[in-house]
C-alpha cells in the first residue's frame, strides 16, 4: 500500500505540476544542484536575481521607486548584495500603512495569490505574491521537506490549527492524490481528541508527522504517558514555532525518529531548514538574502544574535527588500558535515516581541528563559511569561505531575538570577497556556 501511495503521489504531482507549467519540478531540480555549488557561484546567482528584482521594483513599485531615488542608487551599474546596505529596513508597519505602494503596477492585486499574517507581534499584514513566486516557494518547501524523507503523495499526520476541509470536487481530488493528511486540530488538544487521533493514525498509517513544534511536543508527551509505542513515522517536520531542545528530546523519544526543524514565514516563504545531520538550519540562499543586524542595523559577527532581515529574490508581485521579519537569530561560519555548501542559521532566539525588558535597560530572551527553567525545575508542565509593565512579570504556570510546594520557590529563585527585586514576579496558576487563533503558542510576550 505504501509503495502504491508513493508511486501514485509522484505521478499525480508530476501531472499537476506539468499542467501548471512545470515550474515546481524544474526548481526542485535546480535547488538540488545549487545546494552543492561553491560560494562564489551561489553569490553570482543571488547577484543576478537581485539586479532583476531591484530594476523591476524601481520601474513598478512606488515604495521602492522613492527609496532608490532618495539613496541615489545608480542602476546603470551592476549591483552586488553589498549594495543592499544602502537600502533602509522595511518594517511591518511600512507595509501595513503603504500596502498599495509596495504592490507592483505590473500585477493585478485581485488576481494574485494572497496571504495574511496572524499579527502575533502586534501587526497583522495582508501579503501578495505573483503566481510564479508561489510555485517557487512550493518547490523550496518540497525540496527542503525531502531532507526529512517527505515526498509528494506520502501519508501525513498533521498537527495543525484550523485544518482545511476540502469542499469542491477539485479540492477533494487533490486531497486524495496529493495532500494525504489526517489532522489533529491544535485548537482542540485534549486527551479525548489525541486518543481519537491515535486511533485514526493506526488506520491511516502515515509515514510523516508535520505541524506546530509545541503541539507535536504535547502529542508526544501524551503518547509517552499513555505507553503508546507503535506510532513510528519515518520523518518529522516541526515548524511555525521555535523548537526547544527539551521538546525535541521528548518528541524524538516518543516516536523514535529525528525531528527536522523548518523555519519560514508567510512574508517570504522558506528561510532555513535542518538537513539529515541536524547541525543547524541550511539557509534558502537561492531564494533569499538573509542578514543579521544589531540595533543600529549593522551586521553582527557570526555567532552573535541579531535581527533577521530578508530580501525576497522571487516576489515580483510585491517586492520586499531588506524586510525585518521580527525574529532574532544567530548566523554561523560552520559548514554542515552533510557536504552542502549552503550557509547555516545556527539557531533562532525568538521574536523581537519575545524579549523581556529589564529595568537597567537590558533584554532577556524570554523563550530561552522558559526553556532553561523547564529543564532545571521539575513539576512544571508548561509556562508563559507576560510583561505588561517594566517592573512586573506574570508567570503563567501549569503544574506538572512532580509539582510540590517547593517548585514555585525554585521557580522564583531561577528568575531572580535574571531579574532583581525591583521586578515583581507573579505566578498565576493556570490549567493550560492559551493559544493564538492560528493554534500556535507564545511562551513569552512583552507588551512594553
Amino acid at each position: 500500500m505504501k509503495l502504491f501511495d508513493r508511486l501514485l503521489g509522484k505521478l499525480a504531482y508530476i501531472a499537476w505540476d506539468t499542467k501548471e507549467g512545470g515550474i515546481r519540478l524544474q526548481e526542485c531540480e535546480n535547488l538540488k544542484q545549487q545546494q552543492y555549488w561553491p560560494n562564489d557561484k551561489i553569490t553570482n546567482l543571488q547577484t543576478e536575481k537581485l539586479n532583476r528584482l531591484i530594476t523591476h521594483a524601481n520601474k513598478t513599485s512606488k515604495w521602492y521607486q522613492k527609496i532608490i531615488a532618495d539613496i541615489g542608487l545608480d542602476l546603470s551599474q551592476h549591483l552586488t548584495p553589498n549594495d543592499l546596505t544602502k537600502f533602509p529596513i522595511t518594517t511591518k508597519i511600512d507595509i501595513r500603512e503603504n500596502i498599495q505602494d509596495f504592490i507592483s503596477s505590473k500585477y493585478n492585486a485581485d488576481a494574485m495569490p494572497k496571504a495574511k499574517t496572524g499579527g502575533s507581534t502586534g501587526v497583522s499584514l495582508n501579503l501578495f505574491f505573483d503566481a510564479r513566486c508561489q510555485k517557487l516557494r512550493n518547490a523550496a518547501q518540497i525540496f527542503s521537506d525531502s531532507f526529512s524523507g517527505w515526498k509528494p503523495g506520502v501519508r501525513v499526520a498533521a498537527v495543525w490549527g484550523n485544518p482545511p476541509t476540502p469542499r469542491t470536487l477539485k479540492q477533494k481530488i487533490r486531497a486524495f492524490l496529493l495532500d494525504r493528511m489526517i489532522y489533529l486540530d491544535t485548537m482542540d488538544l485534549n486527551p479525548s481528541s489525541m486518543g481519537n487521533f491515535v486511533t485514526r493514525w493506526k488506520q491511516f498509517q502515515p509515514e510523516m508527522i508535520f505541524g506546530h513544534s509545541h503541539s507535536i511536543y504535547i502529542f508526544a508527551k501524551f503518547i509517552t504517558e499513555q505507553g503508546i509505542k507503535d506510532l513510528r513515522p519515518k520523518g518529522i517536520v516541526a515548524t511555525s514555532m521555535m523548537l526547544l531542545d527539551h521538546e525535541r528530546e521528548v518528541i524524538e523519544n516518543a516516536f523514535q525518529c529525528k525531528v527536522s526543524n523548518r523555519y519560514g514565514c508567510e512574508e517570504v516563504g522558506l528561510i532555513a531548514v535542518e538537513c539529515e545531520k541536524h547541525q543547524g538550519m541550511h539557509i534558502n540562499n537561492s531564494h533569499i538574502i538573509l542578514e543579521c543586524l544589531d540595533e543600529k542595523n549593522q551586521p553582527v559577527a557570526p555567532g552573535q544574535a541579531g535581527k533577521l532581515v530578508i530580501t525576497d529574490l522571487n516576489n515580483f508581485g510585491m517586492p520586499l527588500i531588506r524586510y525585518r521579519v521580527e525574529d532574532v537569530g544567530v548566523l554561523s561560519e560552520r559548514k554542515c558535515s552533510c557536504g552542502r555548501n549552503t550557509p547555516l542559521l545556527e539557531r533562532l532566539e525568538g521574536r523581537v516581541a519575545d524579549f523581556l525588558k529589564k529595568p537597567d535597560g537590558g533584554q532577556v530572551a524570554g523563550v530561552s528563559l522558559v526553556e532553561r527553567t523547564l529543564t532545571k525545575i521539575s513539576g512544571i508542565e508548561q509556562m508563559q511569561l507576560v510583561q505588561e509593565q517594566l517592573h512586573k512579570i506574570l508567570i503563567n504556570r501549569v503544574k506538572g505531575p512532580e509539582y510540590t510546594l517547593n517548585t514555585d520557590v525554585q521557580l522564583i529563585a531561577e528568575f531572580r538570577l535574571v531579574f532583581d527585586e525591583s521586578v515583581n514576579l507573579v505566578i498565576h496558576d493556570v490549567t493550560a497556556i492559551p493559544q493564538e487563533k492560528s493554534g500556535k503558542y507564545r511562551f513569552s510576550i512583552c507588551k512594553i
